[in-house]
C-alpha cells in the first residue's frame, strides 16, 4: 500500500510520501535508544512539564489537526477535532497521575519474608514499537504515548500509511514541547519491513491496534523474540435493550454508537440485540433515526457521516451485507453504497439475519448495523458471546438483577449500563478472546511497559 493521504470523500490522492530506507528507519530506533537513555533518568516533574506543554501544543493545532485527520480518512471535521482535544486531555492526565501510578509499592508486614525493607519499584524498560490504525490517527496513538514518554520510555511509531501526515505530526510535537531528541520517533515504512522492527533488540516490547490477523503476525513475532505486547484487536460489540430500557433514549444512543466515525471503530456498537416485548418499537426508532442521518462531505458541519476510509473497505461492506440479503435478511434503512465519487456506504440496518451469513460472525467496520430479537436474557448472552471477540458491551437497562446478570456474563473488557462504550483516560481498556490481550489507559496501561522489580533488604 502507498503512503500516501488519500481523500476518500473524493478518491483523490492530495500527496504522496516516499517509504524511508533502511538507514532512515536505523537513525529513528538509534535517535529513540539514545533518547531513552537521557529520559529515563529525569524525574517525573520535568515530564510532566514536557507532556503539559505537549498538549498545550495539541490543543493550539487542533483546528488544523482536524483538517488533516478529515482529510486523510474521513471522519465528520467537529469529530476530528474532538479526537485532538481527547488527545490533550489524556497528556495532562498521565502528566498528573504517572508519578503517583508508578509510585514504590512497600510490602505492609517486610518481616514475613525475613526482610527489614520490602518493596516492588516500577522501571521503565526501554524503546517500545507501537503499530498503529487509521481510525482514530491521533487517539491511538496518544493513549499509547503519553503513559511511554511519562513512565521514562520512548516510542517508535509505525502508523497506517493513509494517515501519513498525521503520523509526521506526531514525530515532532513531543520535541517541540521540550522531550530529548527521539524521543519519540515515526517510521514511514509499509507492513513488511515491522517484522525487522520487532526483531531489533533495541526494542523491548510492541504494542498494535488494529485487525486481528494484523494482532496474531505481530504478536507472534514479538512472542519468538520474547518481548511482551499488548493487542487491541477487533470487536463485534452487542447492545442489548431489555424490556425496562428506555427506548428514545436507547435508540438515540443505539445510532451514534454505530454510526460515529463513519461506523469505523473496534468499539463501537455493532450487534444490537432486542427483547421481543420491546422490539417492535426500538427497531421502528432505530430505523428512523439511521435514516435521518445526513451522508456527505466530511468538511460540512451539517454532515453526520462522511466516506469508509478505503475503497476495501466500503468492498467489504458491500460483500457483507448483499450476502446477508442474499441468504433472507431484511433491510431496514440503508444496504447500499452511494453513487458517485468517494467510498461512500449509507448508514444501514439489518435484521432476520440467519446464522449462515457472513455478518453475524465477522466485524463490519464501517456504517451498517445488525439487529436480533431474543426471548429471555439467556438467550442474549448466548448470541452477545457467540462470536470470537470480546472487546466491550452495553446493556440498556433499569433493573438491578438483570444489570448484574450482564455484568457477570457477558464475555467482554468491559460493560457499559445505558450508554454506549467510550475510552477514559481514567478506565481500563482492552478485550478478551480474539479482541486481544493488555489493557492501554488507567494505572494498567502505563504499567504495561515497566519493569516491576522486586527488592528485598535484610
Amino acid at each position: 500500500m502507498a503512503i500516501a493521504t488519500i481523500n476518500p470523500a473524493t478518491g483523490e490522492t492530495v500527496k504522496e510520501f516516499p517509504a524511508q530506507s533502511a538507514e532512515d528507519v536505523e537513525r529513528g530506533i538509534a535517535e529513540a535508544q539514545a533518547a531513552f537513555e537521557t529520559l529515563h533518568g529525569t524525574t517525573f516533574a520535568q515530564r510532566a512539564e514536557w507532556m503539559r506543554t505537549a498538549a498545550d501544543l495539541v490543543e493550539a493545532d487542533a483546528d488544523e489537526l482536524a483538517r488533516i485527520m478529515t482529510l486523510e480518512m474521513g471522519k465528520p471535521l467537529a469529530q476530528a477535532k474532538a479526537e485532538a482535544l481527547k488527545c490533550a486531555k489524556n497528556m495532562r492526565f498521565y502528566a498528573d497521575h504517572a508519578e503517583g501510578f508508578l509510585a514504590d509499592e512497600p510490602l505492609a508486614d517486610p518481616s514475613a519474608v525475613g526482610a527489614s525493607h520490602a518493596y516492588a519499584v516500577y522501571q521503565p524498560i526501554g524503546v517500545v514499537l507501537a503499530v498503529m490504525p487509521w481510525n482514530y490517527p491521533m487517539w491511538q496513538v496518544i493513549r499509547f504515548a503519553a503513559p511511554a514518554l511519562m513512565a521514562g520510555n520512548t516510542g517508535v511509531l509505525k502508523h497506517a500509511s493513509n494517515v501519513p501526515q498525521t503520523a509526521l505530526y506526531l514525530d515532532t510535537v513531543f520535541e517541540r514541547a521540550g522531550f530529548p531528541v527521539g524521543s519519540f520517533r515515526t517510521l514511514l515504512i509499509g507492513s513488511k519491513e515491522v517484522e525487522a522492527v520487532i526483531r531489533d533488540p533495541r526494542i523491548q516490547a510492541v504494542t498494535l491496534t488494529g485487525s486481528e490477523p494484523a494482532g496474531r503476525s505481530v504478536a507472534a513475532i514479538a512472542g519468538s523474540e520474547v518481548k511482551h505486547s499488548v493487542m487491541e484487536l477487533g470487536g463485534s460489540d452487542p447492545f442489548i435493550v431489555m424490556p425496562s430500557a428506555d427506548l428514545e433514549a436507547a435508540a438515540t444512543v443505539a445510532v451514534k454508537a454505530r454510526n460515529q466515525n463513519n461506523g469505523q471503530s473496534c468499539i463501537a456498537a455493532k450487534r444490537f440485540l432486542v427483547h421481543a416485548d420491546v422490539y417492535d418499537a426500538f427497531a421502528q426508532l432505530f430505523a428512523e433515526k439511521t435514516r435521518a442521518l445526513k451522508v456527505g462531505d466530511p468538511f460540512d458541519e451539517t454532515v453526520d457521516v462522511g466516506p469508509v476510509a478505503t475503497s476495501s473497505g466500503r468492498d467489504d461492506l458491500v460483500e457483507l451485507v448483499d450476502d446477508a440479503v442474499a441468504k433472507g435478511a431484511t433491510v431496514l434503512a440503508g444496504g447500499k453504497a452511494v453513487d458517485g465519487p468517494g467510498w461512500f456506504y449509507e448508514p444501514t440496518v439489518l435484521t432476520d439475519l440467519t446464522d449462515d451469513m457472513r455478518i453475524v460472525m465477522e466485524e463490519t467496520f464501517g456504517p451498517v448495523a445488525s439487529l436480533y430479537r431474543f426471548a429471555t436474557r439467556d438467550e442474549a448472552v448466548r448470541i452477545a458471546n457467540q462470536t470470537t471477540f470480546g472487546l466491550s458491551s452495553a446493556v440498556w437497562t433499569t433493573d438491578a438483577d438483570d444489570e448484574a446478570y450482564f455484568i457477570r456474563e457477558l464475555q467482554a473488557g468491559a460493560v457499559f449500563i445505558n450508554g454506549m462504550t467510550v475510552s477514559y483516560p481514567e478506565l481500563p481498556f482492552g478485550g478478551i478472546k480474539n479482541s486481544g490481550f493488555g489493557r492501554e489507559l488507567a494505572k494498567e496501561g502505563i504499567r504495561e511497559f515497566m519493569n516491576v522489580k522486586t527488592v528485598w533488604k535484610g
